[in-house]
């Protein structure tokens, strides 16, 4: 009886997980893709900095100040190094 309750609460605890997992399997597999043809993304890229020339160059100066924020990171969180 005791194994049934534990497998019933492993059930339960397993839904709460689903929706979360899922998403992140879509993310990975959505990577894995971009990584296999890496020509469309350059390609939409290309087109909205074409027609969209500020807004592209925005969200670029966003992007670039996020990766220097990425990359000074570890100096801010653990020192400078020695």
């Amino acid at each position: 009886m005791r194994n049934a309750h534990l497998r019933a609460s492993l059930s339960q605890n397993v839904k709460v997980l689903q929706t979360p997992l899922s998403l992140l399997d879509g993310t990975h597999a959505a990577i894995q893709w971009i990584c296999k043809h890496p020509f469309y993304p350059v390609i939409a890229i290309g087109v909205v900095v074409l027609l969209k020339p500020r807004f592209a160059l925005a969200w670029g100066q966003k992007l670039w100040g996020g990766w220097l924020t990425y990359q000074r990171m570890p100096q801010w969180l653990y020192g400078a190094p020695q």
